[in-house]
């Protein structure tokens, strides 16, 4: 049954809505590391998530960004556009 509890907690923190991601940014700017209950007051701010939803959200969020700052994914334009 754990990893059933798993994988729908993985289903659930994976379908967020642009609103949701909007609120989560603004709530990201809002509380930042040193705010003491930090998680709590992102998922209050963006309601439909728990606090480790936000977190694993945000967890993945910082994931992907190392991914793209490493070159392990390439841009969506040419180096050297002048765009």
């Amino acid at each position: 049954m754990a990893s059933n509890s798993l994988s729908s907690s993985r289903s659930s923190s994976s379908s967020w809505t642009a609103k949701q991601n909007k609120m989560f940014e603004k709530a990201l700017a809002k509380y930042d590391q040193d705010t003491p209950d930090r998680w709590h007051n992102i998922a209050k701010a963006v309601g439909g998530k728990t606090a480790e939803e936000v977190k694993l959200h945000y967890e993945m969020l910082v994931r992907d960004l190392k991914d793209i700052e490493s070159g392990r994914y390439p841009y969506p334009y040419p180096s050297g556009s002048s765009n």
